[in-house]
C-alpha cells in the first residue's frame, strides 16, 4: 500500500481519477474525499451512469455521432433539413454547432482529420461513408466545417477530390461549402465562441479546392 494513503482503497480510487484528462493528484483527492461524503445511492447512481455510458452508448450508423440507439436522434428527425449535411471532426464539434442554433441540417462526424504526423490517414476516419451518403441520397450542400488548422484544410482538400464526380454533374447540383473564416487560423471547433461559429455557418462560402 502507497505509505501516503491510510486506505488501500482510497489510494486506488485516486489513481483512477488522475487516469482522466486534466486531472492531477490533488483534484482526484478532493473529487474521492468529496463521492466519500456523498449519499451511498447518490455515488451509485454516479456509478451506474459511468457503466451504462461505456457499455450502451453507441454510435449512429449514419452520421457517426454518439447515439443511444442504431440512428440517433438528429438524423431520425422529420424536422431536420436532410439535404445538408455538416462534416465535422469530432462529436464535440457537433454540440459547438448545435448550440448556435443557426443550422438545422444534418452532420458527418469524421473523428478526427487527416495527420500524418499522428499517424492518422483517410483510412481512419469516416470519409468513405461520406462518400457513399452523398452518392446514395439526395443531399444538396455538404458543409466542410473542419478546424481551420493545416490539418483541417488538408482533409477539406481530400474530401472535396473524393467528391469530384459527383459535384461535376451539374443535374445533381451539388454544393461544397466551407464556414466563413470568421474563424482565426488554427483555431478549433469547438472552443470557438457561439456567436462567432454562428456567423462563420451561416456566412459559409464556396469551397475552393
Amino acid at each position: 500500500m502507497d505509505q501516503q494513503y491510510t486506505s488501500a482503497l482510497l489510494g486506488r480510487a485516486v489513481d483512477e481519477f488522475a487516469k482522466l484528462p486534466g486531472i492531477g493528484r490533488k483534484t482526484a483527492m478532493r473529487l474521492v474525499l468529496h463521492t466519500l461524503r456523498m449519499e451511498e445511492d447518490a455515488v451509485d447512481g454516479f456509478c451506474s451512469a459511468i457503466s451504462r455510458l461505456r457499455h450502451e452508448v453507441r454510435y449512429c450508423k449514419v452520421c457517426h455521432n454518439i447515439s443511444d440507439s442504431e440512428v440517433c436522434a438528429l438524423c431520425a428527425s422529420p424536422h431536420r433539413d436532410k439535404s445538408l449535411i455538416c462534416v465535422v471532426e469530432n462529436v464535440q464539434d457537433v454540440m459547438a454547432i448545435e448550440a448556435t442554433m443557426q443550422y438545422r441540417g444534418l452532420y458527418h462526424v469524421l473523428g478526427g482529420v487527416i495527420s500524418p504526423m499522428d499517424g492518422v490517414g483517410p483510412g481512419e476516419l469516416q470519409i468513405q461513408s461520406l462518400v457513399d451518403r452523398v452518392e446514395q441520397t439526395d443531399v444538396k450542400e455538404v458543409i466542410l466545417a473542419l478546424s481551420s488548422t493545416m490539418e483541417g484544410d488538408t482533409t477539406n482538400f481530400f474530401i472535396s477530390k473524393r467528391l469530384s464526380k459527383v459535384l461535376a454533374d451539374e443535374k445533381r447540383g451539388l454544393k461544397l461549402s466551407v464556414l466563413a473564416r470568421g474563424l482565426s487560423i488554427n483555431d478549433e471547433l469547438q472552443y470557438t465562441d457561439e456567436a462567432t461559429l454562428g456567423r462563420s455557418l451561416v456566412n459559409r462560402v464556396p469551397f475552393v479546392a
